[in-house]
């Protein structure tokens, strides 16, 4: 899961919008803290890391079987973990040396456009919890056989008994079926 951190980061420094930044006294300020750029950057990396998120949930549902349940969710959470954050610095990394070599030369008040850059870092999860979530919700809605079990009709289900129908009666109020109680 940790492998497609890197590709996610480059998806979201393609896709991130711009962020423009004022230089005042050497410090790099946003120019509009509020608007479309900052924001719209947490949202796409939270869009992308949802997606995948929910697809390496799935695929570790579909890949695992009975019995490795906890391994598997623990896979999925410090992996999606694991992948957000290469994610993050990836995407940082994009642009980056430009962006400081703009900072460097730029004057007083001027304005440069910054690169990828996130400020939610509570968004560090948004990978793990839908890859855990898609997994446990897959869990209470498909119905997985047991471990061995490969489908066959036979003594071992949940009901039958030595290959038959197992089927109880309900004994009649105040004695066993077999006769009065002693």
């Amino acid at each position: 899961m940790a492998l497609l951190g890197p590709v996610a980061g480059l998806l979201w420094a393609a896709t991130v919008p711009e962020v423009t930044y004022v230089i005042v006294q050497g410090e790099v300020l946003l120019a509009d803290p509020e608007g479309q750029g900052p924001i719209g950057a947490d949202v796409r990396f939270a869009a992308i890391c949802l997606v995948a998120g929910l697809l390496c949930g799935a695929a570790g549902y579909a890949a695992g079987g009975r019995g490795n349940d906890i391994a598997l969710l623990l896979g999925l959470a410090a992996g999606g973990c694991a992948a957000a954050v290469l994610a993050w610095r990836t995407g940082h990394l994009v642009g980056l040396a430009d962006f400081q070599e703009a900072v460097r030369t730029a004057r007083d008040g001027s304005t440069v456009t910054g690169v990828a850059d996130l400020r939610a870092r509570g968004l560090l999860v948004g990978w793990a919890l839908p890859a855990v979530g898609a997994y446990g919700l897959l869990e209470l809605v498909v119905r997985r056989l047991p471990a061995g079990d490969r489908g066959d009709l036979g003594a071992g289900e949940a009901d039958e008994v030595g290959g038959h129908e197992f089927d109880l009666e309900a004994a009649p109020a105040g004695r066993d079926v077999d006769g009065p109680e002693r």
